[in-house]
Formats: structure tokens, sequence, C-alpha cells
């Protein structure tokens, strides 16, 4: 509504002009984009985090089964629900549930020497900036870890050099 003052005879007008919403608008579309992108970089250190603890635990569970058994697995034992003793699960399970990867289906590798002397475990990393250790940036070389491509995180049996 446009009112005139009597005694000025000037019009007030109440409201923003088209300037300052433009820039409103771009303010909030700057922090939007701000907030979003370190969300997005939260996940990804967050799904890293747990394929690490993933890998962790599958390690320790592996270094129980080679104590009582004297060798690693000799299959592959993320295509199992479980790692048991060779004997059967009544007799010791090491691992109750395997876990798969957070954000794939391709899971996690298992890689191991036939006689079963040593193994290796991999899985991808989502966050470029990550340089921990295991963590290779550039994969390892003759590895798949399905849609992120080659593997960028190793965890090694403990007599593996």
């Amino acid at each position: 509504m446009l009112r005139t003052s009597p005694a000025t005879g000037v019009s007030n007008k109440k409201g923003f002009t088209l300037l300052e919403l433009i820039i409103v608008i771009t303010i909030l579309g700057v922090l939007s984009a701000l907030v979003s992108g370190n969300f997005l970089i939260s996940l990804q250190r967050g799904r890293d985090a747990h394929r690490k603890e993933d890998l962790n635990q599958t390690q320790r569970g592996l270094e129980l089964y080679y104590e009582d058994s004297r060798t690693y697995p000799l299959t592959n034992i993320f295509n199992s629900t479980q790692l048991c003793h060779p004997s059967g699960c009544d007799t010791r399970t090491y691992i109750t549930k395997i876990s798969d990867d957070p954000s794939t289906s391709a899971g996690y590798k298992y890689y191991y020497e036939s006689d079963g002397t040593f193994y290796k475990l991999y899985s991808c990393i989502e966050n470029t900036q990550d340089q921990g250790s295991g963590v290779l940036q550039s994969g390892y070389v003759g590895t798949n870890c399905g849609a992120c491509g080659t593997c960028k995180y190793k965890m090694t049996s403990s007599n593996t050099n």
C-alpha cells in the first residue's frame, strides 16, 4: 500500500528492494553450499571409519583363528556370514557376523596365501584427504573393490612384511 505524507508529499514504501532480496538469497545460497559440503565430507569420513573398524575386527578374528589352527582360512571369509573353527561353529566362533561395506554391496576383499601363512584385507576409502596408516590414495595395484575401483585401504596378517 502506498501512502503519501501530507506534510512533505513524499510517499513511504514498506518492504525490500529487489537488490536486497538478491543479496540475501545469494548469502543463503553460499552458506548452504558450505554446510552441505562439510556434511558430505563428514559422511565419507564416517563410512571410512566404519570400514577401518570392520577390518580391524576381522583381523582380530583371523588372528584368533590362526592361534587355534596354525593357518589362516583358505576360503574367502567375506562370502560367509561368520568365521568358525575348522571343525565347526559348535567348537568356536571367531566372528559372529562378518560385515559388509557400508555403502556398496561389493564388500571387502580377502587375499590369502595358498598355504595359509598370511593374508591381506582390502577396502574402499572415499575421503580423498585420508592419509592414515594403510591408506594408499593411488590404490593397491592388482586389487578391485567393486564400485570404488582399486582398493585404497589395506591390513595384513601380523607375520606379513
